[in-house]
């Protein structure tokens, strides 16, 4: 479990390099704070790319195992945005339309030890 103070994007990419492990986080599923939105329209940029790349939103990011998909979904205040997948598919956002496009990490690299999770390959993200 870390925090996505560095971007969200960065930080599920650690993961997954820390744990040998891919992902697939769908766009559908991202949550978007109102003022990230309103920022984004503001400044004409893409929403989902400020949703994966901005900094100091202190969410926590986390994997649970397949099994426990079902409970981890009914809580209040936790949001599945992806899973978990084989190392070599790599890390991929599945955007609205179905198109899988690489992730890629643009947040703040503090040049810090996040931690070691090490999830499974059936995981959700």
């Amino acid at each position: 479990m870390m925090d996505i103070s560095d971007g969200l994007s960065s930080e599920l990419m650690h993961i997954c390099s820390q744990s040998k492990v891919g992902c697939r986080v769908y766009e559908e599923h991202i949550p978007i704070d109102y003022q990230t939105a309103v920022m984004a329209e503001e400044f004409n940029m893409n929403l989902t790319t400020c949703a994966l790349n901005g900094g100091e939103d202190y969410e926590l990011l986390f994997t649970v195992p397949i099994a426990d998909h079902e409970k981890v979904s009914e809580m209040e205040g936790v949001k599945l945005i992806g899973h978990i997948t084989k190392p070599e598919l790599g890390c991929a956002l599945i955007t609205r339309d179905g198109q899988e496009f690489e992730l890629k990490a643009q947040g703040w690299n503090p040049l810090k030890d996040g931690g070691n999770t090490t999830p499974s390959s059936e995981t959700d993200v």
